[in-house]
């Protein structure tokens, strides 16, 4: 996802509020973990933190993850009953054999422009996706990228397709959920609204989130939270996670790079109001690393982090 890394590079701000809270484990601490500390928390990954680094050897990336604290994977590139090249189930069967827990998946269907051209195809999708992600096991399925959406009509749109793929993934026994980046706090204005006079400070038009947040059905749609781009589109997830609780169920932990360095993210108070939403379920996601480490000593980096958060339950 070339735009996402992009965005990274052409960041030039820091958000206020953003700093750095609880203890940082720098990544030249020590790299011994307690078994006990690591039994104590149950720290999810999205697996598109590794990249190509995860296909090179599937079964030995488990083992680390496991070593490295890591207790549940949310998946990424599945296509046709695969993720990446390997078949899901002999993917969960690595998994399990390691002692890690599949509990999540991001999917995309084949489309990026939502229309009634398309509508049906998106559903076909999801029925597929759904029946192969039930044999799976998994506890979520939740799209993580934004269909193109420019004007109010456009995101009613999108979320009455939302709406119809969370009732097909609901059918197959899985809640369906939607992942955000930056994008959606973009603003859309209504074209009887746009030549109105006003306070030029004042924001105009309504940010796509809150609008997905108003118009998906609750019992077919939930968000999955991700707190880095949410800072990014100059919003606080603190914010939103008390304006919300019950439509947010599910958090991406991300920084600019490894989890703590950056001081731009506030993750004690994060974590303090997700325990009190009653949220259980968290995925570590790591992209933008600029310091030629690999993707494993990253993420290894951010269980670091996690596993020594006095915040972190």
């Amino acid at each position: 996802m070339s735009n996402r890394r992009d965005f990274l590079r052409n960041v030039s701000f820091l958000t206020a509020g953003g700093l750095l809270a609880g203890n940082v484990s720098s990544l030249h601490a020590s790299t011994t973990t307690s078994s006990k500390a690591a039994a104590a928390k149950n720290i999810g990954l999205q697996t598109y933190s590794l990249g190509k680094e995860l296909f090179e050897d599937v079964p030995g990336g488990m083992k680390k993850l496991k070593q490295m604290g890591y207790t549940n994977l949310e998946l990424a590139g599945y296509n046709k009953g695969k993720i990446g090249t390997v078949d899901m189930m002999e993917f969960k069967k690595m998994a399990e054999d390691a002692g890690l827990k599949i509990t999540s998946s991001h999917v995309n269907p084949p489309v990026r422009e939502f229309s009634q051209a398309n509508f049906n195809e998106i559903k076909e999708f999801w029925k597929v996706a759904a029946a192969d992600h039930a044999k799976l096991g998994v506890k979520y399925l939740i799209q993580p990228m934004m269909p193109k959406c420019e004007s109010h009509e456009d995101a009613a749109f999108i979320c009455e397709v939302f709406n119809e793929s969370g009732k097909i993934v609901k059918e197959a026994g899985i809640p369906f959920g939607y992942h955000n980046h930056n994008m959606e706090f973009k603003r859309v204005v209504k074209p009887e609204d746009a030549a109105q006079a006003g306070n030029p400070w004042i924001p105009k038009g309504d940010q796509i989130y809150d609008l997905f947040l108003k118009d998906t059905d609750p019992s077919l749609v939930f968000f999955e939270m991700d707190v880095y781009w949410t800072v990014m589109g100059q919003n606080d997830p603190v914010e939103y996670l008390k304006k919300h609780p019950d439509r947010i169920k599910v958090l991406h932990i991300k920084d600019r790079a490894v989890l703590g360095q950056s001081g731009m993210m506030n993750f004690e108070m994060i974590f303090k109001q997700a325990y009190a939403n009653g949220i259980q379920d968290y995925f570590v996601e790591l992209e933008g690393l600029r310091t030629g480490m690999s993707q494993f000593d990253g993420v290894k980096g951010c269980a670091e982090y996690l596993l020594n958060a006095p915040f972190v339950k």
